[in-house]
């Protein structure tokens, strides 16, 4: 299993592609394939076939995966896309890891 950068419901931006500059919370995560879906990036329509007598066959547009190299985190202090670098502070005698800024030092 790989380690992503990005977690779900983090507030990123993407940085590549036809959806650059999009803002968006991440809807979800998928490390096994190295991909994310962010909420108004990347729309595709997917068509959806009536299945019973009344239905209506429509076509449905939705988010898609992107690849989790596209986006970058955003820091709420720096209110911009950045790196995010894993800071180890002892709370207690126990080691507890997070996320924060590489360039600030925000709490990610």
């Amino acid at each position: 299993m790989k380690a992503l950068h990005i977690k779900k419901d983090d507030l990123v931006v993407v940085i590549s592609g036809e959806d650059k500059g999009v803002r968006g919370k991440v809807i979800a995560v998928s490390p096994e394939e190295g991909k994310v879906m962010v909420e108004g990036a990347n729309i595709v329509s997917k068509h959806s076939k009536a299945r019973r007598q009344g239905e209506v066959s429509s076509i449905v547009k939705t988010e898609g995966a992107m690849y989790a190299s596209k986006v970058m985190l955003v820091c709420p202090k720096c209110d911009k896309g950045v790196r995010a670098k894993i800071a180890v502070e002892e709370k207690d005698g126990k080691k507890i890891k997070s996320r924060v800024c590489a360039k600030c030092g925000a709490k990610l």
